[in-house]
């Protein structure tokens, strides 16, 4: 089988979605060589104890959120119901089709924990990083960035809901969720 497409894939909690995730795929999808970007919302990540969301919550606000046919947000971490590590999806997603490459987005804070990852040696094989960073400094030069002016956390968005860093098309879901609870 031939190799001819090339795709991205932006992992995360989501937890709750915000503007700064929304750019990351605005520049994902201008900057990089791709015919699709897959968000994949985990059900649990690897590196937490819990979630805030429910994931089938979470599911529903990125499929309103991201509505463009370059994008599929794929539910494949959330049908597993437990953290999944990146290699699991990735290779997941080689058994639907012989991908010619594959971009994987992550955030800085992220990159810095990478070793950490498992699997990493194997996966750093199969995936090229692209890093999500507001400040490219310390990054190895040779590394492909996605450059991002947000400075925000869905942490710290759920510690002080500043309904200015929701992206307005799901303003008033997460805004009854929250105010539900």
């Amino acid at each position: 089988m031939e190799k001819t497409t090339t795709v991205a894939i932006f992992g995360g909690s989501f937890d709750p979605p915000h503007i700064g995730h929304v750019q990351i795929v605005q520049e994902a999808l201008k900057k990089l060589p791709i015919t699709k970007l897959y968000i994949v919302p985990t059900y649990l990540n690897p590196f937490k104890t819990k979630f805030h969301v429910d994931a089938k919550i979470r599911f529903e606000w990125l499929k309103k959120l991201f509505t463009c046919k370059e994008i599929e947000i794929l539910d494949y971490e959330i049908n597993q119901e437990r953290a999944v590590p990146t290699i699991e999806t990735v290779k997941y997603l080689f058994s639907k089709q012989n991908f010619k490459k594959i971009y994987l987005i992550i955030g800085a804070d992220n990159y810095a924990n990478i070793s950490k990852w498992n699997k990493y040696e194997e996966l750093k094989e199969l995936v090229e990083f692209v890093v999500a960073t507001r400040d490219a400094e310390h990054l190895p030069k040779d590394l492909k960035k996605l450059s991002i002016n947000v400075n925000i956390s869905s942490s710290k968005l759920r510690e002080k809901m500043d309904i200015t860093f929701i992206p307005k098309i799901i303003e008033n879901d997460i805004k009854m969720y929250y105010q539900g609870k």
